[in-house]
């Protein structure tokens, strides 16, 4: 366990496990770089060295005021990439998560990285407007807004089901992956959960695309509801020169925890 500082100061909480070509997993909001637990044991039995670290405001990383921008979050990575001194290092992206990859890469170059993996991700773009007639409309955004500020702990129980796929009868995951997604999503800041909402739903990653000069891969399900795949998944894999996609027939959001051993093989393979 380790923390790197960013350019304003705020502590990244870092863990850095394993030898070989190194991998950094950027999680999904509102969790934190936990969530990856079953890519990491799989990475690191598979000979990779795994890193993982908790986005601003979330997990055990500092809790600014301001700061829930793309531009900070690429940043932010650049910091993390640039105080483990990482060369050819592979990005893997879950939601959120994949726009920090977008960002950094337009930002900051690929003289660093080999790889990228954008899974369930945001890049793309999520907001419905003129040039996005698939995206989702604002109005959904500042319902998740409003019902944050009213009930965080009721919205963050609420939203896992729908995140899992969780239906009436069947579910894809545990009550204790349930659970868990609640412990991770209560440890972020309140400010942090309601401006991110901003960040994912607002930026416009589609001028991005052209940074991803490495090879990318996309993984999405077709039944994802949180980030619907023809805005995103299906953009970037348009967008992104050579990029190829992978999609998850039927599959909801929470790929990482409902399909673990089919994800964990797809990325091994791209990753090798």
């Amino acid at each position: 366990m380790a923390f790197i500082e960013a350019k304003d100061g705020t502590k990244l909480h870092v863990k850095d496990m394993g030898q070989g070509r190194p991998v950094i997993l950027i999680h999904g909001w509102p969790l934190t770089g936990d969530m990856f637990e079953y890519q990491t044991v799989a990475l690191l039995e598979s000979g990779f060295r795994v890193i993982t670290y908790d986005r601003r405001g979330f997990g055990q990383s500092g809790h600014p005021a301001s700061g829930y921008t793309y531009d900070t979050f690429a940043d932010d990575l650049a910091a993390v990439i640039d105080g483990l001194e990482l060369q050819n290092v592979s990005l893997v992206g879950f939601s959120m998560g994949g726009g920090e990859i977008a960002r950094y890469l337009s930002r900051h170059g690929a003289s660093k990285v080999s790889k990228a993996v954008l899974v369930a991700s945001v890049a793309g773009y999520l907001l419905k407007d003129e040039s996005n007639p698939d995206g989702v409309d604002a109005s959904v955004f500042e319902g998740m807004k409003k019902d944050i500020r009213k009930d965080r702990f009721d919205f963050l129980q609420s939203f896992a089901k729908t995140f899992y796929g969780v239906g009436l009868v069947t579910s894809p995951v545990s009550q204790g992956v349930l659970d868990w997604s609640f412990v991770l999503g209560v440890m972020a800041s309140p400010k942090a959960t309601i401006d991110c909402v901003d960040a994912f739903a607002k930026t416009d990653f589609r001028p991005d695309f052209a940074a991803f000069t490495i090879p990318t891969l996309v993984i999405h399900g077709t039944g994802d509801k949180t980030v619907p795949i023809d805005p995103t998944g299906r953009a970037a894999a348009n967008g992104i020169a050579g990029a190829k996609l992978i999609e998850y027939d039927g599959e909801p959001h929470g790929l990482f925890a409902t399909v673990p051993d089919r994800l964990n093989q797809d990325l091994i393979e791209f990753l090798a």
